[in-house]
């Protein structure tokens, strides 16, 4: 009795037979987690949906035309091989292939660079919008249509420019423009004509500014005129201001491409105007002629902003030890730092010794006094221990300054250098570089722009062959660059350079014999203290000396001494002084 109240009371207190509220909880949570179900089956029925339409025909295919645009864009013949698939072998393309068949169309369109948008389909196709930049046609805009095999785009060379129909190869007609003229500073013609038949009024005293053409050598450079839109054949600039200046002297070439027997673009050709040079027409004949087919160089500079008025020979390239012209370096660097004086006097000697090795004079001649009658008989006992009391880094500060060590400012010239300051370990060495042996080489042109310096007052201006100089740089102090006008003048009057004087125009000057062998041997056979093929001859100097106008520096290769070779060569050239200043015409 008493349990079966126990089980009508807890019936009536669960509200006359309803669930309690326990159970109606779990069943709620247990409808939730079948409709949780239900939605994670709809999701995953979705993805593999969506999965196996994308294996299926054009979205596929959509996925493949964009990687193999992706690939074409950065022009990467690997991915381009990855991406494609060849119908010969139904494999991908080996690389080479790609190159062979992309490359060629590539370099006969001039293609600089290729913007290829995302696929799309139109009419059942699936194609590629691009834009090709050129460097002749232009911007060429297209489509790249794709064809497929096992959804995998199929090689073929239309695939490599837009506008291509399947089979179809570009090719090209070139039109060419005339070359520039390349004209002296009172338009003078140096070269002009076609780039196969250049002649000037000058005839061969042009040449060793313009230089010459000739067709390229090696493949690759072949290949890279040919993608400019030129024939791979086409003569080029291969020396002086032709090689210095050819993309701007040869224009934009013009032409036609083509697809098959379709136009795609025509460009015209566009030549260049004519290159004009600071050369001077009168000069560089002049200096030419003094040249007479010797080897050797000449460079001529304008004394007063640096201007190149003339070169002849390996006057640029030229680069050769100094010899005794250095001593004009020397001396600048010794007057700068206090450590001689003009009127300083030194002792007659035939030779210094420097670290016990005996540094002579030429011919062995006593040699001594003023500091500069010891300039201008170019005394090695003098300057060679006046190198060793300057010390290396002002001597090597001071030849920086006036343009050794820096990267040579005219196209086709070489550095001239001195060893660093650091280089010099060594009383000898330094004595050696003071008068211009040891390891210094300079060209013509880069002892021409020291004395240009000189005669400038001190300034230096960088030598340079289009109008439109740089503003000059201080080298030297206005006093010491008067002080060594003063020793330069002296040289031509009583020195080693009276060989360069001339009557009616005062010229200064340095000249320089430099020793291009320690012993005079040759083939075991002992030759003459005096054999000229030993040495290298310079003169270097400006005029007028009051008012100077050109600078100038004579290099002639094993052929004695500087007084008396080079000094005579000097003299020639500035004999154009004489008939009137070709030099100081309006600039």
């Amino acid at each position: 009795m008493a349990v079966a109240h126990r089980r009508s009371s807890g019936a009536g207190r669960s509200g006359g037979g309803r669930p309690p509220r326990r159970s109606l909880r779990s069943a709620g949570r247990a409808q939730q987690r079948r409709r949780l179900l239900l939605l994670a089956a709809s999701l995953t029925l979705l993805a593999l949906f969506g999965v196996l339409q994308a294996a299926r025909g054009p979205d596929r295919r959509l996925v493949a035309a964009a990687a193999f645009g992706e690939a074409l864009a950065r022009r990467d013949l690997h991915a381009i091989a990855r991406a494609t698939v060849d119908p010969r072998t139904a494999r991908a393309p080996s690389v080479a292939h790609v190159a062979r068949t992309f490359r060629e169309q590539w370099l006969t369109a001039t293609l600089g660079r290729l913007e290829v948008g995302k696929p799309r389909r139109r009419d059942g196709a699936v194609t590629l919008p691009a834009v090709a930049h050129t460097r002749v046609f232009g911007k060429l805009r297209g489509e790249i249509r794709l064809r497929f095999a096992s959804n995998r785009v199929l090689f073929g060379p239309e695939l490599a420019f837009p506008g291509l129909r399947p089979g179809e190869r570009l090719r090209r007609q070139e039109l060419l423009p005339a070359r520039a003229a390349i004209l002296a500073r009172d338009g003078t013609p140096l070269a002009q004509g076609p780039a196969w038949a250049r002649s000037s009024p000058l005839g061969a005293a042009a040449l060793p500014v313009t230089g010459t053409l000739a067709p390229l050598d090696g493949a690759r450079l072949r290949e890279q005129l040919y993608a400019a839109g030129f024939p791979s054949s086409w003569p080029v600039g291969r020396s002086g201001l032709e090689q210095a200046f050819e993309r701007r002297l040869r224009g934009r070439p013009g032409g036609v491409l083509l697809a098959g027997s379709r136009v795609l673009a025509r460009a015209r050709p566009r030549p260049a105007p004519a290159l004009r040079t600071t050369i001077d027409a009168r000069l560089q004949r002049a200096a030419v002629v003094a040249l007479g087919g010797r080897y050797g160089g000449i460079a001529v500079l304008d004394a007063r902003d640096g201007a190149v008025r003339a070169l002849a020979g390996i006057a640029l390239s030229g680069a050769q030890p100094p010899g005794s012209t250095f001593k004009i370096v020397t001396a600048a660097a010794a007057l700068e730092a206090g450590t001689a004086k003009p009127e300083d006097r030194f002792a007659v000697a035939r030779e210094a010794r420097i670290d016990g090795v005996p540094i002579a004079n030429a011919h062995d001649e006593p040699c001594g006094g003023t500091l500069v009658e010891a300039f201008a008989r170019s005394c090695n006992s003098v300057f060679a221990p006046l190198g060793v009391r300057i010390g290396a880094r002002r001597l090597v500060a001071t030849a920086e300054r006036l343009g050794f060590n820096r990267p040579a400012p005219v196209p086709g010239a070489v550095t001239s250098v001195v060893p660093q300051a650091s280089e010099l370990r060594s009383p000898l060495e330094l004595a050696a570089t003071a008068i211009g042996q040891g390891r210094v080489l300079a060209t013509a042109l880069a002892m021409a722009s020291v004395t240009q310096a000189v005669a400038a007052d001190g300034e230096r201006a960088r030598p340079h062959v289009l109008p439109g100089a740089a503003r000059p740089e201080r080298a030297l102090s206005a006093r010491t660059a008067a002080q060594l006008k003063r020793m330069m003048r002296a040289v031509v009057e009583f020195g080693t350079g009276v060989s360069a004087a001339l009557p009616t125009v005062e010229i200064a000057g340095k000249t320089g014999t430099a020793e291009l062998e320690s012993r005079p041997q040759a083939a075991g056979v002992e030759r003459p203290v005096d054999d000229p093929s030993r040495t290298d001859a310079w003169f270097c100097g400006f005029a007028p000396y009051r008012r100077p106008l050109l600078a100038l520096c004579v290099l002639l290769v094993r052929a004695g001494e500087g007084g008396r070779t080079a000094a005579p060569v000097a003299r020639q050239v500035f004999a154009t002084l004489a008939a009137g200043p070709a030099s100081d015409r309006s600039r």
